[in-house]
């Protein structure tokens, strides 16, 4: 500093001191107005969400649609402030709509391919809720619960359900860029879906492309009071258990037929498994001491023989029927009860035919034509 020249450090000082007002000037304004243009950009403008596509590549399914099943379908982000003329929670949305911008990320995110399972995302909860910690601090808590719906023709079949959260502290006066927080809470729930789908296409019957259909002969063993048809188990007269009742007829046997069910789903196809049955019960059959000949065995044998046939001929049916993975079981009870009716109407016409046996050339018939068809059978 100059000591010989007094007014230069006068200049010098009043200098100084206008530099320092300007700059306390400036100071305050910056303090009482930028908090204000942070919240006003806040409020002005929508999320945007960022539209990239995941590092996985969807192999079961594509998005066909998304359905907005909130309960409120206001704005997606409730932000707290405390800014002057400010409201303490102010809304904002996507851009152009949550559904539509879901929409828009969504196939950004999965490229759809047409040629695989269509499948409808149902949003059930979508927001972000802020609410105050402190004076100064807040908290905000994103939650998500997506639901996932396969599409097939008029239906919708629910494959799966998602539920995220996210959360964040910021201070009041801070300005966070919520648009990840809701990118990534729908990247997470598409992974989700995508990775369920991948462990589930080959083993989830709601998945399932196709029918296939298998029979067996059910067996019993060791056998009990139900004698299951066999080609090498004829019937015999220690199979008549029941008391005889008083009837003008020898001996009587109650066959019928049955089937039980078994499935399992592998490699997408659902595999149907019926174990066929032609059965007679020894406690419902009976026979009078003088009619134990081989003659009106061989004729309880035919009603036995019968619904063999019927039951190949149940199997024919079904191998013959179209079935959809929605409805295979309907097909088989109604084929189920027209062979039980057509078991009926045979039987009734081999009696009536044969005389219940007394007329030995219509029961000579009935014995090549019941065998000539489980020949076919073998």
């Amino acid at each position: 500093m100059n000591r010989d020249n007094p007014m230069r450090l006068l200049i010098h000082r009043v200098f100084f001191s206008m530099a320092m007002y300007r700059f306390v000037i400036l100071l305050l304004c910056i303090c009482l107005f930028v908090p204000r243009v942070l919240w006003a950009q806040k409020i002005a403008g929508p999320i945007v969400l960022k539209n990239e596509q995941l590092p996985v590549t969807a192999k079961e399914f594509y998005v066909v649609g998304v359905v907005d099943d909130r309960v409120d379908r206001n704005a997606v982000a409730w932000l707290w402030s405390t800014g002057p003329g400010i409201p303490a929670k102010y809304t904002i949305d996507l851009k152009g709509g949550t559904i539509a911008a879901i929409k828009q990320f969504v196939n950004a995110a999965l490229p759809p391919n047409k040629i695989l399972r269509p499948v409808i995302i149902h949003i059930q909860k979508f927001r972000l809720d802020e609410t105050p910690l402190s004076l100064d601090h807040v908290e905000g808590k994103l939650k998500v619960s997506l639901s996932f719906y396969l599409q097939k023709g008029d239906q919708s079949i629910r494959l799966s359900d998602y539920n995220g959260s996210a959360g964040y502290n910021r201070h009041v006066n801070q300005q966070i860029d919520i648009e990840p927080v809701f990118r990534h809470a729908l990247e997470y729930g598409l992974t989700y879906f995508n990775t369920w789908i991948n462990s589930e296409a080959s083993t989830n019957i709601k998945l399932a492309r196709a029918v296939k259909i298998s029979f067996t002969d059910y067996t019993e063993q060791p056998e009990g009071d139900t004698v299951y048809y066999s080609f090498k188990r004829p019937l015999t007269w220690d199979d008549f258990k029941a008391k005889p009742l008083n009837s003008k007829f020898g001996a009587e046997i109650l066959p019928s037929i049955g089937y039980s069910e078994d499935v399992d789903v592998s490699k997408g196809i659902v595999n149907v498994h019926l174990s066929t049955k032609a059965f007679v019960p020894k406690s419902a059959s009976w026979v009078k001491t003088d009619s134990k000949n081989a003659y009106s065995l061989n004729h309880e044998q035919r009603h036995f023989d019968i619904v063999k046939i019927i039951v190949e001929r149940f199997k024919q049916k079904l191998r013959a029927e179209k079935y959809t993975v929605d409805n295979y079981d309907g097909p088989i009870n109604v084929q189920y009860l027209e062979s039980f009716h057509e078991m009926n109407v045979m039987q009734d016409q081999y009696d009536t035919e044969t005389a219940h046996g007394m007329n030995i050339a219509a029961q000579e018939e009935w014995n090549e034509k019941i065998d000539k068809e489980l020949r076919s059978f073998r």
